[in-house]
């Protein structure tokens, strides 16, 4: 028996142990955390450095805490105001000697989001002072950034080809045949091309004439852009021919890229951070190759937001429109429903953007939020719409209340179209020999029956609701557009549109970002401009949040200690493994939906790697699962 007692307090002694050391190592490292909160160091004079490993969005997730400790945290997202406040506040600060472009992570942004930072970017070389760049091996998002760089360093063993926009979609009809699924699909709209991967083997011909004519557009001003921030470039001849150039230079991709002067310099990281520091200084007792630095989020702290003048709400619509209640990263109906009526109830707001960066979502929850927008207008405020990347489908549903409309001329809009799907699974189960049969009081008793199939009464409801949902759609438009419901009807249809396209068929109305909606707003409420202040209507970061970002703040003095992106090859790889992290989501999406969608199928490929989001983590579980 003391035997007994005696382990049992020695077992006692080892618990009580470990959990006191979990405790000084959870108030460690909280502490760490707290003492290295973006604005705590004192900016010393060196270059700015904006190591984008991660993706350009406008409204990031938030990251769960302890995620670095535990070895999930996924790449960062960095949010598309903060990026471009950084680079305007560096040009007439004198400490900024020199901006530094880090893309050898770097994940992408929408087309309209990376030409605003790109235009932030030359912004700065107006001042003087120099840029430069450096990766591994740049994406075609990256060299967009790049491109308004005053130097472009590539790794010698590295290189750049670009891809352009496009590539395969995933098409599951032949899954389901062999599975026995029976899809039924409701929808108004020939070129609502969100449900054809569940219905089709290929794309139809009316989604390859809208895709065609998208990123045609897209493309279009993606090399219009190189060639007037970088007019020596040989990028056309690198998009005809790579292989000839490439096999011309031996294989050698970097050497490929510097003869057709689409790179200034071949050089390491070290022999780059050499040059940095030869333009901004360095510390003698540090590492070779490294220079003065200004973090990326000690800068942001330094310079907060304004608060001076009248305030103008900006809400924030970005990422999927789901039904209910959450955090950032999609944009929930219920939330930010509340975030408006609450910003109009509490705050002396003077007038409303709404900011929508979405593919769309739940009609339901679309719905839900126009209804709140409506509000500010009944209480006299301006609306101005300010669209970032993406406005389609159910973005463009919220975007409607709005007295006028900005857009970038890369924004991507329209897909004026909604559908529902139901899966049914009588097939399947018939393939195993189980059958279904009872009782029916009416022709809709068990509707939608999953084990049977739905009835043909079933299926003219819900197709007399979608095409009813349709009309709603193009009223709300015609209402907003000062158009006739059937010249909407001929521009809708599900098909998506550029927003050069978008404003000359009277979309939108004027090219302009998030600060010319706020201006344009100020105006409409018989203000100055210059006097006003964005009152940005979000939920604050939780404590737990607030550690989790401490904890994803590193360390960017020693630029030769941060992690290396990889080569061509590598590059490609992490893009195509984005995409069919994508396709996965889509899948889980459609299968969890609760309501009527209205959603942008084209809108997917053309925005930042999901490398940061649910979408990643859905892959990674299912590779896991799987032993790869």
């Amino acid at each position: 028996m003391k035997l007994v007692r005696g382990a049992w307090k020695l077992l006692v002694a080892i618990k009580d142990g470990l959990v006191l050391i979990a405790m000084l190592l959870f108030f460690g490292l909280l502490f760490a955390a707290l003492n290295a909160r973006p604005g705590s160091k004192a900016i010393v004079p060196g270059a700015l450095v904006l190591d984008l490993d991660g993706t350009i969005v406008e409204q990031p997730e938030e990251q769960a805490p302890f995620a670095a400790l535990s070895g999930q945290a996924m790449p960062r997202q960095y949010r598309a105001r903060d990026v471009l406040r950084a680079i305007d506040a560096a040009r007439s600060d004198d400490r900024v000697k020199a901006l530094v472009l880090d893309l050898d992570r770097f994940g992408g942004g929408y087309p309209a989001t990376l030409n605003e930072v790109a235009e932030a970017i030359h912004r700065f070389r107006d001042t003087k002072k120099p840029v430069l760049a450096y990766a591994t091996a740049y994406t075609d998002a990256g060299y967009r950034l790049a491109a308004s760089a005053s130097e472009i360093w590539v790794n010698p063993l590295g290189g750049t080809i670009f891809t352009g926009p496009g590539g395969s979609q995933l098409y599951y009809k032949g899954l389901i045949d062999k599975l026995g699924v029976n899809t039924h699909v409701y929808r108004v709209g020939k070129f609502k091309s969100f449900v054809e991967p569940y219905t089709r083997a290929d794309q139809s011909p009316e989604a390859r004439e809208a895709s065609q004519q998208l990123l045609g557009a897209l493309f279009g001003q993606w090399r219009e852009a190189i060639a007037k921030a970088r007019p020596k470039a040989q990028v056309g001849a690198f998009l005809a021919s790579p292989d000839r150039m490439i096999v011309a230079a031996n294989g050698d991709i970097a050497k490929a890229n510097l003869a057709s002067n689409i790179v200034d310099t071949l050089g390491d990281r070290v022999a780059f951070g050499r040059r940095v520091a030869a333009l901004v200084g360095s510390d003698a007792s540090r590492p070779v190759g490294t220079f003065n630095t200004i973090k990326y989020d000690a800068w942001i702290g330094a310079n907060p937001l304004p608060k001076s003048g009248d305030g103008i709400g900006v809400i924030t619509i970005a990422g999927d429109i789901v039904d209910g209640e959450g955090g950032p990263g999609s944009a929930h109906g219920d939330t930010i429903a509340k975030l408006i009526l609450n910003g109009l109830a509490k705050k002396n707001l003077k007038a409303l953007v709404v900011r929508v960066d979405s593919p769309g979502g739940s009609v339901l929850a679309s719905e839900r939020i126009r209804l709140a927008i409506l509000e500010a207008k009944k209480k006299g405020l301006p609306v101005v719409v300010s669209m970032g990347g993406l406005a389609a489908s159910g973005g463009y549903w919220v975007s409607t209340p709005g007295d006028v409309i900005f857009a970038e001329p890369a924004t991507i809009t329209g897909s004026i179209g909604i559908f529902g799907i139901i899966p049914t699974f009588e097939k399947t189960l018939a393939k195993i020999g189980i059958t279904a049969d009872g009782v029916k009081s009416t022709p809709l008793s068990g509707q939608p029956d999953v084990y049977a199939g739905t009835t043909p009464q079933l299926d003219t409801i819900l197709q007399a609701g979608i095409e009813n949902g349709y009309r709603q759609f193009l009223a709300r438009v015609a209402q907003s557009r000062g158009m006739t419901p059937q010249r909407v009807d001929e521009i809708a249809q599900g098909r998506v549109w550029d927003g050069g396209t978008a404003r000359q068929l009277k979309l939108v109305d004027r090219f302009g970002g998030l600060q010319d909606a706020v201006a344009e707003a100020a105006k409409r409420a018989k203000l100055d401009p210059a006097k006003v202040h964005a009152e940005y209507l979000e939920k604050a970061p939780g404590f737990a949040a607030q550690i989790a970002a401490g904890f994803a703040d590193k360390d960017d003095d020693d630029a030769t200690e941060e992690a290396q992106g990889g080569d061509v090859f590598a590059r490609i790889a992490a893009e195509r493994r984005g995409l069919l992290a994508q396709a996965l989501g889509d899948v889980k999406r459609l299968a969890t939906a609760g309501s009527v969608q209205a959603r942008c199928l084209e809108c997917g490929g053309l925005g930042p790697s999901d490398t940061a989001g649910s979408d990643a983590r859905l892959l990674d579980l299912i590779l896991a699962r799987v032993g790869l």
